[in-house]
């Protein structure tokens, strides 16, 4: 690894956790092309890899931070959890399967669902009493299989699927359903890493420093949340044009390749 990887990995994972603690989502779908175009992790698959454990590692930090808050309904959670890391071990090892730069060409797709997921305003919902009754937690997990598959696919968090699913399945409110989504948005990706990671397309050295990058940039972006916390759907459009932008980029990258 050379002088310029090293910075460029901090300073990637950095931008993934600012954006994470900032807005509270959608950063982690930038780490695979940040690693591809910036960091220069040639492997389309490698770089997916990687980018999962990092977003894993995101996802935990800030899921302790959630759980403190009593943000978390920890039945709900560790089911979806659970059910789902059965769907990212599936969906990871298709993905692996699959041409990196198609892979690439349907992850520039995701991104564009993405982006227009992020400009769909947030409606605050009061929980319904008792929501981690057993028939929501079996409805949870059925959708849990599907977001998880999605998410081991594309070595992505998946957090904008998993939320309106916990919502869907259960009717928890959106702060806990962000809190609860984290424990998933963890599990999956440490299951997508590990099954990458099986088959050689982790590269720890550069994961290790985006790691270490998302949580100085997290603490900052977190910082920044609380004094900008009125401009938050702004910041959300903002980064969701940015996000169309990065995946214009992939279309036309993995496009050329795939026509070449």
């Amino acid at each position: 690894m050379d002088a310029w990887q090293t910075v460029a990995s901090l300073l990637s994972g950095g931008l993934v956790g600012f954006v994470l603690g900032l807005i509270g989502g959608g950063g982690s779908i930038l780490a695979t092309p940040l690693l591809l175009y910036v960091v220069g992790v040639a492997p389309p698959h490698v770089a997916i890899g990687t980018g999962a454990l990092a977003v894993s590692a995101n996802a935990y930090a800030n899921f302790i931070t959630h759980a403190r808050r009593r943000n978390v309904c920890w039945r709900c959670a560790i089911v979806f959890a659970l059910v789902g890391t059965l769907g990212a071990l599936a969906g990871s090892s298709l993905g692996k399967a699959i041409d990196g730069q198609q892979l690439l060409f349907l992850f520039g797709l995701v991104m564009v669902v993405v982006g227009a997921a992020m400009l769909r305003p947030r409606r605050e919902r009061a929980p319904e009493h008792e929501v981690t009754t057993l028939r929501n937690c079996l409805r949870a997990g059925a959708l849990a299989l599907l977001a998880g598959a999605a998410s081991g696919f594309f070595g992505i968090g998946g957090g904008f699927l998993i939320v309106p699913a916990l919502i869907l399945a259960t009717g928890m409110s959106m702060g806990n359903a962000v809190g609860s989504s984290l424990l998933a948005v963890g599990t999956f990706g440490l299951a997508t890493a590990i099954n990458y990671a099986a088959s050689g397309l982790v590269d720890w050295g550069i994961a290790g420093l985006f790691i270490l990058g998302g949580v100085f940039g997290g603490v900052l972006g977190t910082r920044l949340s609380l004094r900008w916390g009125q401009r938050r759907a702004l910041l959300t459009r903002i980064f969701a044009g940015f996000v169309f932008a990065v995946a214009g980029y992939i279309l036309y990258r993995s496009g050329t390749a795939l026509s070449g």
